[in-house]
Order: C-alpha cells, then sequence, then structure tokens
C-alpha cells in the first residue's frame, strides 16, 4: 500500500482537505466552543463576532464545509453525494470570498488586519480545492 491509501485500500482523505473544510466552516466551530463554554459562551462570540449578522452568514456559508465533513465518513456509501460536495464547497467558498470583499472598507482594514488575512486564506484555499490534483482525485473516487 502506498500512503495514499489506508489500511482497507481506501483512498485517504488529504490533510489539505480536512484544513480547508474546517476552515470555511470556521462559524460553526465558534459555535461550538461558545456552547462548551456556558459561562463565558456569549463572551467569546462577541469577542469574535461583533454583529450577530455576520455569524448567521458564516453559519449558512459555512454549512456545505459542515455536511462534507460528516459526508466524508460515508464517501463510500453514497459516492455522487460525495461527488456533488465538491462543487457544493467550492461554490460556498466563492460566496465568502465574495461576501468578504463587500464587507471591506478603509476603516475596517485599517482598524484590523484580519478581514485581509481571511480572504487571503479563502482564496487560497479556493485555489487548492480547484488546482491540487490529490483534492480533485479524492472526490473522483
Amino acid at each position: 500500500m502506498t500512503d495514499l491509501h489506508d489500511d482497507d485500500g481506501r483512498y485517504a482523505l488529504p490533510f489539505f482537505l480536512w484544513a480547508i473544510l474546517l476552515f470555511q466552516a470556521r462559524a460553526w466551530l465558534l459555535l461550538v466552543m461558545a456552547g462548551v463554554s456556558q459561562q463565558q459562551g456569549e463572551e467569546l462570540l462577541r469577542l469574535f463576532v461583533p454583529e450577530s449578522t455576520t455569524l448567521y452568514w458564516g453559519l449558512g456559508l459555512g454549512l456545505p464545509a459542515l455536511i462534507c465533513l460528516l459526508l466524508s465518513g460515508y464517501r463510500h456509501r453514497y459516492p455522487r453525494c460525495w461527488r456533488a460536495s465538491r462543487y457544493c464547497v467550492l461554490l460556498s467558498g466563492a460566496l465568502i470570498c465574495l461576501w468578504q470583499l463587500s464587507q471591506w472598507n478603509r476603516s475596517a482594514l485599517e482598524a484590523s488586519p484580519v478581514l485581509l488575512l481571511l480572504t487571503v486564506f479563502d482564496i487560497v484555499t479556493e485555489l487548492m480545492l480547484l488546482t491540487n490534483s490529490r483534492l480533485r482525485h479524492c472526490f473522483n473516487q
């Protein structure tokens, strides 16, 4: 067996796929962390997401990545859904990039470079999903 396959002979999902999916589902991760931290959950949400509409947008746009994460364990049972999930993740990633670009203004970028960094990382993840042959191959088994 090569390092590209697991013990059962199936194609192993690359680390970058997990990182990309977790990055796109970051609003869901923040919501879970706030839920686990019962006493300071609301403060944690206000610290990272000052506006509630931003959290709702993040949850909505991160949903395809979350579904893809959950579907990854059943990718051999539901191959059509698994293949379609790549396009859903690509589309939601493009929408995340467009939404973040619409949030750009001079005062926001001067106050904190986080929005710029998140946008750059989102563009890099989109390019990796489009161009990386190993990431493409894991959806076309």
